[in-house]
């Protein structure tokens, strides 16, 4: 007789735990963040409502995390280097404006936002895991472009995320109008303008 393997539970685990970040994914889609539940999640992954608290301490972190396995971030902290570094961030940019832009992104980003705002411990995860280094990958590829001349030298980096990201976030969060492409290339034509002041020649600081 073949002996029986016994069940691995670390593989037993890493489906479940799968399972519960597709199944938060799919449910906040299909039913928006403000009507799901943690039973909805745990019935649609087929796993336990403890089995999901044993992991995440809140809905929010669950979604949160389902955010993040689904890749929705990469978009925005994969940053290209072309050596064209205001084509570089016009890519960024509209590809952020597209993804607030779209409804059901919306939906979760503003739920989610309301959720790291009331809760230290979700805030502390997000600045870890998303915000810090998008932030510190902007920072190097302004350094770079900094090094090759394309910055002014004294050019402020921690000011220079905040006139890219800043802006754009603000203008999506009290709906101030429409986000697109043509917003995304002004705003990153108005950052750039900043970060290379004209010279007393009427030039570039760049």
């Amino acid at each position: 007789m073949t002996p029986r393997t016994a069940p691995d539970p670390a593989r037993r685990n890493e489906r479940s735990h799968a399972a519960v970040l597709t199944a938060a994914a799919e449910l906040v889609t299909e039913i928006g963040y403000g009507k799901l539940t943690i039973e909805a999640i745990a019935a649609r992954a087929g796993v336990g409502k403890q089995t999901i608290y044993r992991w995440w301490p809140s809905k929010g972190a669950v979604v949160f995390d389902a955010f993040l396995a689904a890749g929705r971030h990469d978009g925005g902290l994969a940053l290209p280097d072309t050596g064209d570094l205001a084509a570089d961030l016009r890519t960024v940019l509209r590809a952020s404006s597209d993804e607030l832009a779209d409804p059901a992104s919306d939906r979760t980003y503003r739920a989610l936002s309301a959720e790291i705002l009331n809760d230290p411990a979700l805030q502390a995860e997000y600045r870890t895991r998303l915000l810090d280094p998008l932030l510190e990958i902007t920072r190097d590829r302004l350094r770079s472009a900094r090094r090759a001349g394309q910055l002014a030298p004294d050019a402020d980096l921690d000011l220079a995320v905040e006139l890219l990201y800043g802006p754009l976030h603000y203008r999506w969060l009290h709906r101030l109008g429409p986000l697109g492409h043509d917003h995304a290339d002004r705003l990153v034509d108005a950052a750039l303008r900043a970060l290379n002041p004209p010279t007393p020649d009427g030039g570039s600081g760049a």
